[in-house]
């Protein structure tokens, strides 16, 4: 069993979360997560989000969506708290990067409809240039991958931005053009077909997470699922 004392000191939580990252049956050590103390573990999953391990980083982007919408169910305030800890991580003035955060939004989001409701407005407006843009790859692809995420589960208020996805499907990086294939896919976008077809046969090689797993796809694989998805043809 998982200690859920409060008082637990603050290294040996850490410990204990990194240890469950680690876990093979990630299910079940999600369940152990959820059993500590919410706003205590919050802390250890934002450091993981910088993990070297890319497998660790995602569950930890996992663990942390899955404890926010937990403290939500709870009380709203201090997951908008933590949410808006994501948000500032983006901002240049934080004088940090914000790996993951863009990330950590989407599975909050996906997995609480008011925190969808309340945030998802703001999550879309970093891929559109009249709004609050992020000139950084690596944070492109998690806004990417958070708006699939959220698609996943409501794709209503994401079909609306969906033409701010489609120019990444031509983007010089095959890690942005994989991840804006996938978000399409989840989408649906069908407006998005013929940009599809044509990386269809893209050979780079990325790395997604897709349904709680590090996936090994080249892009063209990642267009094609997502033409699939629609029922339409390569």
């Amino acid at each position: 069993m998982t200690p859920t004392d409060k008082q637990l000191p603050i290294r040996q939580l850490k410990k204990i979360v990194l240890d469950l990252l680690r876990r093979e049956d990630f299910e079940s050590a999600l369940e152990e997560i959820l059993a500590l103390p919410h706003r205590r573990s919050v802390n250890p999953l934002f450091s993981f989000l910088y993990h070297g391990d890319p497998q660790i980083r995602w569950r930890a982007v996992t663990a942390l969506g899955t404890v926010t919408a937990a403290l939500a169910d709870r009380e709203m305030e201090p997951a908008r708290v933590v949410f808006r800890r994501l948000m500032w991580s983006l901002n240049e003035e934080s004088g940090g990067i914000g790996w993951g955060s863009a990330e950590a939004m989407g599975e909050i989001m996906a997995r609480h409809w008011k925190m969808r409701e309340e945030y998802v407005s703001i999550l879309l407006s970093f891929l559109d240039p009249e709004g609050n843009f992020l000139e950084h790859e690596g944070l492109q692809q998690g806004v990417l991958w958070a708006a699939g995420r959220v698609a996943q589960v409501d794709p209503d208020p994401v079909m609306e931005a969906a033409p701010l996805i489609r120019p990444f499907l031509h983007a010089p990086n095959p890690s942005l053009r994989a991840t804006a294939a996938w978000a399409c896919g989840a989408v649906e976008d069908r407006g998005a077909a013929e940009s599809l077809r044509s990386i269809a046969d893209d050979p780079a090689r990325v790395q997604l997470w897709i349904d709680q797993t590090l996936t090994s796809a080249t892009v063209g694989q990642t267009a094609r699922r997502a033409l699939e998805k629609m029922g339409i043809s390569c």
